[in-house]
Parts: structure tokens; C-alpha cells; sequence
């Protein structure tokens, strides 16, 4: 037997003792569907519901399942933060691709495309170009993930109003008009919060959820 086919050999045993690369289990998608209400969520703990229900649908119901929504403060409660409800990261999609390794990544150069913000079920979710159009991701949020304060604004009475306000939004396919256009979570503001205003600016009413554990 010659040398090479010697080490060829070897490579052969090697190769087949060595076990499969594991796939990473889902931790973020954009929602399937959203409340069907506009952004009547039923604030945070009824948006996380609805990420857990969706998680628990395709099978991955035994981790916590939190939405990417910032409240602002009222009647004494504090601001609540997106960034701070989603643990730590890394953060993998429906099809074990990593879209950021930790908050700091998330929040800059990452990797959140049309492509790679899948929902739940592994499928791309409709950008600026199809019909219908649902880029407006629900998110409250300022680019760095901070809740989204100013004079006038609700975030739909904190996800509980389909009725007058506005949100935040973000384009998951990071393109489209507003003060920040390619921002993933902080693009512009909704023309209102129900779902047939959601739907005539771009949008569905879905948000976005991670695995926190």
C-alpha cells in the first residue's frame, strides 16, 4: 500500500468515528403571526405568551421564550427595556444559523437579514418588494435596544392599545424609508396601532422573540 493511500486510510477511520456536527437549537425568530389585534399585545406578558406558544407548536416549548418590546414608564413603573429581557445570546434562528453571539453584537454589526430572520417555522418572512409587505417589526425600541422615549409616545399604550399611538418599529429586511431605515429594531414609528394601520405602513403586527435559557 502506498503512502498516500496509507494516509487515506486513516483519514477514512478518523472520519467515520467522529461524530456529526450538532445543530444549534432555535433561539430568536420573528413571530408566524401576530395577535391579530395590531399592537394589542396584551403587554409584555402577553406578548411572551404568544412567543412561547409559537415556540411550543414547533417544538421548542421546554426553553423560556421572551418578546424584543420595550415599555415606557407610566403611573410610577419604570421603563422596561428590550435588550434586558432576552438573556445574554448567542442566538441561533430556525436553522442553527448564529445571528449574534452576544448584546453588544446584536445591537451593531450583525448578522439580521431578510434572509437570516427566519420565524419560528424556518421560513422568510415577507420584506419591502413582496405583496403583502410586512418589514414593520414591533419593537418599541431605540437602536441600542433601550425603551424609545419621547413627548407623545405610548408604544400603543405599552402593547395594550389598537387604537390611537404609535410604535417603534424595525425592517427585518433592513431596507425601506423612516429615520432609520436598515435599523432591525428601530426604523420608524407606526402610523398607528391597529392592525389596519400596521398593515397599510408595512407591517402585520409581528415582533420578534428569544430564548432567554
Amino acid at each position: 500500500m502506498t503512502k498516500v493511500a496509507v494516509v487515506l486510510a486513516a483519514l477514512l477511520v478518523v472520519s467515520a468515528g467522529a461524530s456529526p456536527p450538532q445543530e444549534q437549537a432555535m433561539s430568536f425568530f420573528i413571530t408566524s403571526v401576530g395577535s391579530g389585534n395590531g399592537a394589542e399585545l396584551g403587554g409584555l406578558a402577553g406578548a411572551d405568551r404568544h412567543c412561547q406558544m409559537l415556540a411550543e407548536a414547533v417544538g421548542a416549548g421546554d426553553r423560556e421564550w421572551r418578546a424584543y418590546l420595550s415599555t415606557i414608564p407610566t403611573d410610577g413603573s419604570p421603563a422596561v427595556n428590550a435588550r434586558d429581557r432576552i438573556g445574554t445570546g448567542p442566538w441561533y434562528n430556525a436553522r442553527g444559523v448564529k445571528i449574534a453571539d452576544h448584546l453588544e453584537q446584536l445591537h451593531g454589526e450583525n448578522n439580521l437579514t431578510k434572509e437570516t430572520q427566519l420565524n419560528e417555522k424556518g421560513e422568510i418572512v415577507n420584506g419591502r418588494g413582496d405583496s403583502p409587505n410586512m418589514h414593520d417589526i414591533l419593537t418599541g425600541s431605540t437602536l441600542e435596544g433601550m425603551a424609545h422615549v419621547a413627548e407623545g409616545y405610548t408604544n400603543c399604550d405599552n402593547w395594550t392599545s389598537r387604537g390611537e399611538g404609535s410604535a417603534m418599529v424595525g425592517h427585518h429586511d433592513r431596507t425601506g424609508g423612516g429615520q432609520n431605515p436598515t435599523s432591525w429594531n428601530s426604523a420608524h414609528g407606526s402610523r398607528g396601532c391597529s392592525q389596519e394601520n400596521l398593515r397599510a405602513s408595512g407591517g402585520n403586527g409581528l415582533f420578534y422573540c428569544f430564548a432567554v435559557r
